[in-house]
């Protein structure tokens, strides 16, 4: 009787857990959908990645320039945000650009950096 007990108040604790998990989860998608460029805004500026490369975000509201400088010079791309995310198409393939971490983004010169983004693993550029 006593293990009944304890297995329905844990399964009560749980569902409350739970429930204002997804509480926290609808305001978060409100406030998102209200400004969906919101988030990918944020990270306008330039980001630096290995051996003088770069990636360099400008404009706002969910269009955006992408000019990523790799070894071959400097390329920039239309971008269009997805949500947290941010889709771009090069050389006829579409790639998406996405927060990562330093680890995250494939590259050991990058591994001790904490604020990133990442178009495929090999190919990020960081802040911190």
């Amino acid at each position: 009787m006593k293990r009944a007990i304890d297995l329905a108040a844990v399964s009560l604790a749980f569902t409350q857990i739970l429930g204002g998990c997804s509480r926290k989860g609808e305001d978060i998608i409100a406030q998102h959908s209200m400004n969906p460029a919101a988030s990918t805004d944020a990270w306008l500026g330039q980001w630096t990645g290995p051996e003088g490369t770069f990636l360099r975000l400008e404009g706002a509201n969910g269009t955006y320039t992408i000019t990523i400088q790799d070894l071959d010079g400097p390329k920039t791309y239309r971008g269009i945000a997805a949500g947290d995310l941010i889709e771009f198409e090069r050389n006829g393939v579409k790639e998406v650009l996405h927060p990562t971490n330093g680890i995250d983004t494939g590259m050991k010169w990058l591994s001790d950096k904490s604020v990133c983004l990442t178009v495929r693993p090999g190919e990020g550029f960081c802040r911190q």
